[in-house]
Order: C-alpha cells, then structure tokens, then sequence
C-alpha cells in the first residue's frame, strides 16, 4: 500500500504563500469522514500521483487514524501545469469501490504488422468494482490478438485479477484495427500557375475606371 504523511490545514492561511513553501492545499472526505482540509508536501504527493493515479489505495498518515482512501481528483494550473490542489475520498472500510482504471495495451498486432492495418484505440479505461485491496492500478490488454481486418478486443475478453468485477458494458469495443485507405488522386494535368497570374492581373487592369479625355 503507497502511503502519505497529512497535516491539518487550518482555514484562512495564505495557499499560495504556502505552495511556495512546497505544499499543496488538499481535502478528504468520504461516507464515515467529513470534509477536512490537510496540506501534503508537493514533492511526495507528486511521486505518489505518479504511482497511484485514481485507482490505486493510498494510505493517509498524520491526522487521527490512518486512513486509506483514493485520490479523487488533482487540479493543475492551466498555464504552468503544476499541481494547485487535490482530493482524497476515504473509502468505507469492508465495502467494495467503483473505479474507472486506465487500460494499457502491450504486444504487437499482426494485422499491423503483416497487414498494413490501421490501430484504432477505442477505450482508455474501464469501470470496474472491487476491495479496495484489490484494486489493480490498470488493466493490460495485449493486442497480438488482434490478427486479421476484423479483429476486435471487446470489453468481455478483459482478463481481470480475481476479486474484479467488469461494471462497463462487455459488448464496448476496446481496440480494433481497419484496413488502410488509398488516398485519392485527383485526374488532370498540373495547374498553370503563369497563367492564373497573367489573368488576375487582366482583370484588375479592366476594373480601373477610364481616365477623362
């Protein structure tokens, strides 16, 4: 289990005074906790974001009892793209979670290879439910299955660790591969580029109004 050291936050202190100071503003919450306000060091939470993304338990150390939970959200500054501020949700302990968790594709696709064919991506990740101690940081789909133009990967054929439940729907497709397309070619001999000038400047010349004799 990835930990994380808290720090009670109180209300009112100056966030960005205390972002230079290498800390990040965030919150926990869940259905036994209420909303309270913590500070993490933003060099241990980055590398934790890094590791745990928003599907794997992290536990929170600092603040009353040890808390597992997941991190719900992360906002970024939209020009600097550093992390401004983050979301814990503090799972029940005993019950199952819902998470969407990201979908890595490995291998090399026949189709592709031998074929020519076009890889299309479909789905980036999964909704699934299980244990929180259960819970796989992604789902590995290996796409040398994909032999033929008609090949497909639906949701169904995910192989899952035991205790995962699929929870999105088995029939969506998650990778396949297309023939390629030939470009078109257009008939007809090159444009005379000489030609369209000589005629621009003509009409330019027959718009100017005739002088007064």
């Amino acid at each position: 289990m990835l930990e994380l050291v808290i720090e009670k936050r109180e209300v009112g202190v100056n966030l960005n005074q205390m972002r230079k100071e290498g800390k990040i503003p965030a919150v926990f919450y869940g259905p036994k906790e209420a909303s309270t306000p913590i500070w993490v060091t933003t060099s241990d939470f980055t590398r934790l974001w890094k590791k745990a993304g928003e599907s794997s338990m992290v536990t929170l150390k600092g603040v009353g009892e040890t808390l597992d939970a997941l991190i719900q959200d992360v906002d970024f500054d939209p020009i600097t793209n550093v992390i401004r501020h983050a979301d814990f949700y503090v799972v029940e302990k005993g019950k199952k979670v819902q998470v969407n968790v990201p979908i890595e594709f490995e291998g090399v696709s026949g189709a592709v290879k031998n074929l020519g064919a076009i890889l299309v991506k479909v789905l980036h990740e999964v909704e699934i439910e299980a244990m929180p101690k259960d819970l796989p940081h992604e789902i590995i789909v290996d796409i040398s299955a994909l032999e033929n133009f008609d090949s497909q990967i639906l949701a169904s054929d995910l192989k899952l660790p035991q205790g995962v439940v699929l929870l999105s729907n088995p029939e969506e497709v998650i990778v396949l591969v297309t023939e390629p397309r030939d470009e078109e070619v257009e008939d007809g001999s090159p444009t005379d580029i000489s030609a369209i000038e000589l005629s621009t400047k003509k009409g330019k010349k027959e718009e100017e109004p005739e002088s007064a004799e």
